[in-house]
C-alpha cells in the first residue's frame, strides 16, 4: 500500500465514479492510492513538467498498475479527451491562482461537469469566482493541517449559486461554522498583513496601507462574527 499524506488522504475522500484525472500529479500518488483503496478503477495523471512525469511513470510501474493509471504529459486539463469522460478532476497542491488558470485553459476539456476537488495551498478566491461563472456549485469545503500549512479543499459539481463578498473571501461552507484550523488560518493572515504593514510608510504608501488595514478589518469582523 503506498503511502499519502494527510492533505492527499483528505482529498481522496471526496472522489466519486470509476474514472478521476489527476492534474499536476506529481508521483501520481493520489490516483494510486484510490485504486488501492478501491474508490476508482483507472485514473489519468497529468504533468506539465519532464522531470514529474517520469517520477508519475516510475511510481505507476512500481505498483504494478500501467494498465489502470495513464500518465500523460501534458499542460493542465488541455491532457484530456473527449471519450475520456473522467468522473472527478482532482488539481491540488497549487495556489489558488495557478489552479484557476487550469480550470480556466482547459475548461472545455471537460464538457460532462466532472466533480471538481480542488486542493489550494493559498487564495482560494479566484477559485470560487470561476467555479460560479462557470456554472459549478460548491458542495462542501473543509480544512486540513499538515506540519504547519493548513490547506483549503473545495468541492464543486454542476449547479447554480450566488456568494457573497465573504463567501468568495472566506468559503461558503468554512466561515459560517469557523472551526480551530479557520480561526487560526485567518490568525495567520492577520499577522502577516501586520507585519508588511511595519514595513510601510503610511504617508508614502497611502494606497497600499489603506487596503491592507481594510482588509484586517475585514478579517476581524469574520474571526468576531461582527458581519
Amino acid at each position: 500500500m503506498i503511502p499519502i499524506n494527510r492533505r492527499l488522504l483528505k482529498v481522496s475522500e471526496f472522489i466519486i465514479g470509476e474514472k478521476i484525472a489527476d492534474i499536476g500529479s506529481d508521483h501520481a500518488y493520489l490516483p494510486i492510492y484510490a485504486i488501492q483503496q478501491g474508490i476508482i478503477q483507472t485514473a489519468i495523471a497529468g504533468e506539465v513538467i519532464k522531470g514529474p512525469f517520469n517520477a508519475a511513470k516510475k511510481s505507476v510501474a512500481t505498483y504494478g498498475l500501467t494498465s489502470r493509471i495513464d500518465v500523460r504529459l501534458g499542460d493542465g486539463l488541455t491532457i484530456l479527451n473527449d471519450t475520456d469522460d473522467v468522473d472527478t478532476v482532482t488539481i491540488c497542491g497549487m495556489g489558488g491562482p495557478l489552479i484557476t488558470r487550469i480550470l480556466e485553459n482547459g475548461f472545455h476539456h471537460i464538457p460532462n461537469f466532472p466533480r471538481l476537488v480542488l486542493q489550494s495551498n493559498i487564495q482560494s478566491e479566484p477559485i470560487r469566482r470561476f467555479l460560479q461563472n462557470k456554472g459549478y456549485q460548491i458542495i462542501t469545503e473543509t480544512l486540513v493541517k499538515e506540519r504547519a500549512h493548513i490547506y483549503e479543499i473545495i468541492v464543486a459539481e454542476k449547479g447554480q449559486m450566488n456568494l457573497s463578498s465573504l463567501d468568495f473571501k472566506f468559503g461558503p461552507f468554512l466561515h459560517p461554522i469557523k472551526g480551530d484550523l479557520f480561526e487560526e488560518k485567518w490568525q495567520r493572515e492577520l499577522d502577516a498583513l501586520e507585519d508588511i504593514k511595519k514595513q510601510l510608510d503610511p504617508n508614502k504608501h497611502v494606497q497600499r496601507y489603506q487596503d491592507i488595514t481594510h482588509q484586517e478589518n475585514v478579517i476581524k469582523e469574520v474571526l468576531n462574527d461582527e458581519y
